[in-house]
């Protein structure tokens, strides 16, 4: 099973992968890795910037960052 497998529990997973990883941040990337390229077997069809950013691409964000973005796209669009 994938460590991301859901769009509702994505945030607090990746939470503590980052809290489970904190001292091995190429550890996690490898990890996720795996992942990565299992889905990519699994998805062929999905392009592979979108895949890559799901798995791999949160990794080197600063997690207050990461936070910020999710709550950002949680929000409605209000000026549409």
């Amino acid at each position: 099973m994938c460590p991301l497998d859901t769009r509702k529990s994505r945030p607090t997973r990746r939470r503590e992968l980052r809290a489970e990883y904190a001292d091995a941040p190429v550890s996690l990337a490898l990890y996720l890795g795996a992942y990565l390229i299992q889905a990519s077997e699994d998805m062929a069809w999905a392009p592979a910037g979108t895949l890559h950013r799901r798995f791999i691409g949160w990794t080197r964000q600063p997690p207050e960052v990461q936070q910020r973005s999710v709550t950002r796209r949680s929000q409605p669009n209000s000026l549409l």
